[in-house]
């Protein structure tokens, strides 16, 4: 049998934005694409590491999402790492704005999946960074869960 180009699930994970920041409230937005963005989100080619989100004139933007270009786009190809603009209802861009104010907080970007009907989502958080002493305390959680599980099989 060939392989699938394509995959039918995707959902690529920021793993390390749970390690560095604690997410206090999260939102799912569509994303604006252009030309073979699509094709590559299928294929699984997302980097989400340094993306994190910024408001522009009342609109939602992410910056540093790293999608690769497709490798049958030809000189019609898109950018990798171009700004997008997310799309939330009005309502709940006001919220995360006032919210997005106040010291210490910020928006990343956490997940992209593909939903249901075929269309590319992202996984907006509004998060706080973690202290180093907190990062700490997750390595301890992550090793205790570890060391139970290794336990109970």
């Amino acid at each position: 049998m060939a392989k699938e180009r394509f995959a039918k699930n995707i959902s690529i994970k920021n793993r390390k934005a749970s390690f560095q920041y604690e997410f206090l409230d999260t939102y799912q937005a569509g994303i604006v694409l252009r030309g073979t963005e699509i094709k590559s989100i299928r294929e699984g080619k997302v980097n989400l590491t340094d993306a994190y989100c910024y408001f522009k004139s009342n609109e939602l933007f992410v910056s540093g999402m790293h999608i690769s270009p497709y490798t049958q786009g030809g000189h019609y190809n898109h950018e990798a790492t171009r700004t997008r603009k997310l799309l939330l209802n009005r309502k709940e861009l006001e919220k995360l704005e006032k919210k997005a104010e106040e010291k210490g907080l910020t928006i990343i970007i956490s997940r992209i999946y593909i939903n249901d009907r075929g269309l590319a989502k992202v996984q907006v958080v509004l998060a706080k960074g973690k202290k180093l002493f907190d990062k700490r305390q997750s390595l301890k959680e992550k090793d205790a869960k570890r060391e139970m599980a290794k336990i109970k099989s």
